[in-house]
């Protein structure tokens, strides 16, 4: 398990992080069909037709996200002894490339993201690299990313 920098000031006491294990996989699809409920609810679709939604778009991006950036890590977010997100790292020569950082909604707006992020950064410009994320217009995350000196480079 690797740690993750304190931060004063936040909800959480600890964050750390440990490698995804295939027996996550119902945890990390958690994790992902909680950051579409907002986009959902207005959908007059059947909860079971939802469900089914989430899991096919889950396991496309997952495929996709795997043949895409092979040597990924894919780490599981422990906020507090409780597995709360996922971080996908990508790394190449001169960047790491966040592919994914999502929480569970208990362990959103206390901080842990900030950490996280904040780590990558450090962890990054430690090696001389910079860090990089696709952020779609309507995450909300994107006033974080702000924060943190992320600039917009392409908008497609």
């Amino acid at each position: 398990m690797t740690a993750v920098s304190e931060e004063r000031g936040t909800t959480a006491s600890t964050v750390a992080l440990r490698s995804a294990i295939p027996a996550d996989r119902e945890l990390r699809f958690r994790v992902y069909a909680s950051t579409r409920e907002e986009e959902l609810a207005p959908v007059p679709w059947p909860e079971e037709a939802k469900a089914a939604f989430l899991r096919q778009q889950f396991d496309a991006q997952d495929a996709w996200w795997r043949t895409h950036y092979p040597g990924a890590t894919f780490e599981v977010v422990v906020v507090d002894g409780r597995d709360s997100g996922r971080l996908y790292l990508w790394e190449g020569a001169r960047e790491v490339r966040i592919v994914d950082v999502a929480l569970l909604p208990r362990a959103r707006r206390g901080g842990v993201g900030t950490r996280l992020l904040r780590d990558v950064q450090e962890r990054a410009a430690a090696a001389g690299k910079v860090v990089t994320i696709h952020v779609e217009r309507m995450n909300p995350a994107l006033a974080l990313y702000g924060r943190l000196g992320f600039r917009l480079v392409e908008d497609k």
